[in-house]
């Protein structure tokens, strides 16, 4: 699964009909909107096209993470702007100090922290970096796509 590939049954259930993902998806993501001004989202069988404007790699990555992580969707396409220059998210993401995770069944955050900064008891610093993504802490599931601040 790369970057922005997700896994399409699992996550939060926003709409039924593909008619009403963009405007579901572009809702969500603005309840919590980790930082990008002009959202839109473009929605068609199964990729969601975000499209925004951001001075933050780590909104980007967020909004990316929200969107994919919405059953129905499994991909997604960013069109956003940092700092008003179009960039290639893949290149930028690499150059962050952050880690993709996808969620496995057993998995906790106190676990998936053990692993990482072998300390359990890093969790929240975890559940800090996604919580747009996610709300509670003892409620993650398994395919689910978390970052993971390395520094």
């Amino acid at each position: 699964m790369g970057l922005f590939d997700f896994a399409s049954n699992i996550g939060k259930k926003l709409f039924n009909k593909d008619a009403d993902a963009a405007a579901e998806i572009t809702e969500y993501i603005n309840a919590d909107n980790p930082g990008i001004e002009d959202l839109s989202v473009v929605y068609n069988d199964g990729v969601a096209t975000i499209i925004g404007v951001t001075d933050s790699t780590e909104a980007a990555q967020k909004a990316i993470l929200m969107a994919g992580n919405v059953n129905g969707v499994t991909e997604v396409v960013p069109k956003i702007q940092i700092n008003d220059v179009e960039v290639d998210m893949a290149t930028a993401f690499e150059s962050d100090k952050v880690e993709y995770y996808v969620i496995e069944s057993g998995d906790s955050l106190s676990k998936i922290a053990k692993k990482y900064y072998q300390n359990a008891m890093e969790y929240p610093r975890i559940f800090e970096a996604n919580k747009e993504v996610i709300k509670d802490p003892d409620l993650i599931y398994p395919g689910q796509k978390i970052r993971i601040p390395l520094d």
